[in-house]
């Protein structure tokens, strides 16, 4: 078993409208855009980064909106809820908020004990808050959204699998405990984590398929210290079978991916170097920072990206 994951790194999904998704992050949530960048591999799209104050990691929500691209189709193979954590007591404050600010697909729930609020984000995706009082982390204190109730980061990313026992295996090589069961879903967490300690499994056998678009969550990402530890995992995975890509540097952490038994993407990210190394930390998210291989598109890039609110 390995021991060198600390938790969820961040979550990357799939957009529609970029000056939509970032309104939604940053008013609605209270988030702070802590990047503005552009998808390596297509860099007329954006690639936003809404997080805490620094971006930690366990805190981390980013996007590629592409313009034209179809609704996601919800179904096994994916993740399907994104949950963030609140403080106790706060989710009259949010359901209140959400209704207010119009925001889909609000309903009270209690999961595990934890009383949860469940809404859409702009493209239908799943997200939900849950109370946890013993959640310490400091959350972004300039946005709309006072620090008694702010978001203090990711709780867990439930998995809707055909079958979930493959990935289970897989999560507790990775470090996760199985610690509780409800119906249909069973708990992992990783102990001593950043906080972001949650993979929920559920496991939905008779389902279809998930389709990739608008609204989808593209990989989920898990954490490890540095480029050292994730070597060791990278070795551990490849040395049990899993098909894993060569060390592929993101200017903000080094990602490696894999696929799942059950098909969702997964990324082990380093917490190294951080999003402040390209912008001081009280200006992180406000100018539009270009990968090097990029840096010839810019003229062109500022004019044609469409324009977002700060």
């Amino acid at each position: 078993m390995l021991n060198q994951i600390k938790g969820l790194h961040h979550v990357t999904s799939m957009a529609r409208d970029a000056r939509q998704n970032n309104e939604f992050f940053t008013k609605k949530l209270g988030l702070r855009r802590v990047k503005k960048t552009v998808n390596f591999d297509a860099p007329d799209v954006y690639h936003l980064y809404y997080a805490d104050e620094l971006g930690t990691p366990g805190s981390v929500m980013t996007y590629f909106p592409f313009p034209n691209i179809g609704k996601g189709r919800h179904g096994v193979g994916e993740v399907g809820t994104t949950v963030y954590s609140v403080p106790e007591g706060t989710l009259a404050y949010w359901e209140k908020r959400f209704a207010d600010e119009g925001v889909a697909g609000l309903s009270r729930e209690e999961s595990f004990g934890e009383k949860r609020l469940a809404f859409a984000g702009p493209d239908g995706d799943g997200f939900a808050l849950v109370e946890n009082k013993a959640d310490t982390r400091t959350p972004w204190a300039k946005g709309n959204v006072p620090s008694d109730e702010a978001i203090r980061g990711f709780h867990s990313v439930s998995l809707r699998l055909k079958d979930g026992g493959a990935t289970e295996e897989l999560l507790k090589f990775m470090g996760y405990e199985e610690v509780d069961t409800s119906d249909t879903v069973k708990r992992l967490a990783m102990k001593d984590g950043n906080g972001a300690n949650f993979v929920d499994i559920e496991s939905l056998p008779g389902a279809a398929f998930a389709d990739l678009g608008a609204g989808s969550v593209h990989h989920v990402a898990f954490a490890v210290e540095n480029r050292a530890k994730q070597l060791e995992v990278r070795k551990a995975l490849t040395d049990t079978g899993y098909q894993v890509t060569p060390v592929i540097d993101r200017d903000y952490f080094w990602a490696i991916y894999f696929r799942t038994p059950g098909g969702v993407l997964f990324e082990v990210a380093t917490n190294e170097p951080g999003f402040d190394r390209d912008e001081d930390a009280a200006h992180l998210g406000e100018a539009l920072k270009l990968p090097s291989q990029h840096q010839h598109l810019r003229p062109y890039l500022e004019q044609h990206l469409q324009k977002l609110e700060d």
